[in-house]
């Protein structure tokens, strides 16, 4: 007999290394929460809170915006759900309300799948898995997406967790973030243009505190260490504690967002640092989006580095 009540984001997926501990879920095959010493890494959600303000979750097969849910791909047009109904756009994929089920475990690492069957709009089949691994130097996310179809896939990834160094606002935080370029936004919250981070509010390259700086805005043109890394860092001077967000090569994006559009009681309390292959309209623009054909496997790679 199956356990009732079934929380919200589905079955809870426990993962420690020394003083570290993840929780991972079914529902999206996200990230709930992060601590270490029992002190939140990520500005999570509850175990039966339903998951707000993508916290946490798996953005593919695209990450953020596509405007009106249209994109052309091989002479075709497709038409996606617009969920983002404000604005009127397709946000966020489509894996990340799905059931994402369990197909290996440890006790500092698991790993979750879900196969995206062809479907009106995305009529592509993709099969994904997610790994979460804890190790001394922190959390490691490993995306596979195989393209388990017939037809060339358009594909792109994301996604979507908070940060937190104790702050109760993210006004008094440090931010850094390691990019020459920023994308300007439209009404609609898809990019308009790239302009430099030079003279901007934007430039946030030698960190500084956040402050009243509202920001929902896409970097690229990321600075990189030599194994093709690039580092956002969010921190405290008070209470002293600092976060890491890596990505690899395949991510040339960012997106950070203070969460000024939230909840009341969620706003400007932890800071998302989102790692994207490919900016929003990407389906529609044809920027960065990767083409899998039948076959082929991408491996894609993120973490973060509690301080």
């Amino acid at each position: 007999m199956h356990e009732l009540p079934v929380p919200p984001s589905g079955r809870q997926h426990v993962i420690r290394h020394d003083a570290q501990t993840a929780v991972v879920v079914e529902g999206g095959g996200g990230l709930r929460t992060y601590r270490l010493d029992g002190v939140d890494v990520l500005d999570g959600y509850g175990p039966t809170e339903l998951c707000s303000g993508g916290r946490g979750q798996v953005l593919l097969p695209w990450p953020n915006r596509i405007r009106g849910g249209r994109y052309t791909w091989d002479g075709r047009e497709h038409q996606l759900p617009v969920d983002e109904t404000d604005l009127g756009n397709a946000i966020h994929g489509l894996t990340r309300w799905r059931s994402w089920q369990l197909r290996e475990s440890g006790e500092d690492r698991v790993v979750l799948g879900v196969r995206l069957l062809a479907r009106p709009g995305y009529p592509f089949s993709l099969d994904v898995t997610a790994a979460y691994a804890l190790d001394r130097a922190g959390l490691t996310v490993t995306t596979t997406v195989d393209n388990v179809g017939a037809a060339a896939a358009p594909y792109g990834y994301g996604a979507h967790p908070y940060l937190t160094v104790g702050t109760p606002y993210v006004d008094t935080a440090v931010l850094r973030v390691p990019a020459a370029t920023y994308l300007p936004t439209d009404e609609a919250h898809v990019p308009a243009g790239r302009a430099a981070v030079a003279g901007t509010a934007y430039d946030f390259r030698a960190g500084r505190r956040i402050g009243d700086a509202v920001l929902d805005v896409a970097f690229t043109d990321l600075q990189r260490d030599a194994g093709g890394h690039a580092e956002v860092t969010v921190s405290a001077p008070d209470p002293g504690r600092s976060v890491t967000l890596w990505m690899d090569e395949h991510h040339r994006y960012v997106q950070v967002f203070t969460g000024d559009t939230l909840a009341a009681d969620r706003r400007r309390r932890g800071i998302a640092v989102e790692p994207m292959t490919c900016p929003a309209n990407a389906f529609a623009t044809g920027t960065d989006v990767r083409r899998l054909e039948p076959r082929d496997t991408i491996t894609s790679r993120w973490g973060i580095r509690p301080g």
